[in-house]
């Protein structure tokens, strides 16, 4: 079924009205991850200016090279849809932008998972060991995985035109 169809016929929402509210949706998710992101990034930019940073095995100091780029690309990314679109402000280039955002949001949501897990394999590290960063890790990489890739893959994956409430009501 047509989305855009089924917009007008469920919602009476046309094409810009919807476009309106997903890039209204768009920007509310990215007001929620965005001063998050930005935080962790600049708490990770303060890091090798800590005696303790010394003390960081080679590869601990690859690893936060890693993060520290995750991070700084997570930010880039999730916040390119407000500089987009301040760019292409009336210029009626709206469906473009939420179609791009979107991916962007995507790909910079991945970018920030990455970092968490890898912070967290350096505190643990730092704090308990190197087992528990392993044992962190792994932990933290299949939290984030599972809840924001895997659940909502497998929902789309497992019933991808399941009828919602609002689809019963008009077929009725």
């Amino acid at each position: 079924m047509d989305d855009s169809s089924w917009n007008f016929r469920v919602r009476g929402e046309t094409e810009t009205q919807r476009l309106d509210r997903n890039w209204a949706s768009l920007l509310q998710e990215l007001r929620v991850v965005q001063t998050g992101v930005q935080l962790l990034t600049g708490f990770l930019m303060i890091l090798p200016f800590q005696s303790r940073f010394e003390s960081l095995s080679t590869s601990m100091r690859a690893l936060y090279l890693v993060v520290l780029t995750a991070s700084i690309a997570a930010t880039a990314l999730l916040v390119a849809p407000v500089a987009a679109h301040r760019l292409l402000f009336r210029r009626h280039q709206l469906a473009w932008l939420v179609s791009a955002s979107n991916r962007l949001a995507l790909i910079g949501m991945t970018l920030l998972g990455i970092a968490l897990v890898g912070v967290s394999v350096l505190l643990f590290d730092v704090v308990a060991g190197r087992v528990a960063a392993v044992v962190a890790g792994v932990g933290f990489g299949a939290l984030f995985i599972g809840t924001w890739f895997g659940r909502p893959l497998y929902k789309l994956v497992r019933s991808p035109r399941e009828a919602t409430d609002d689809q019963r009501r008009v077929r009725r």
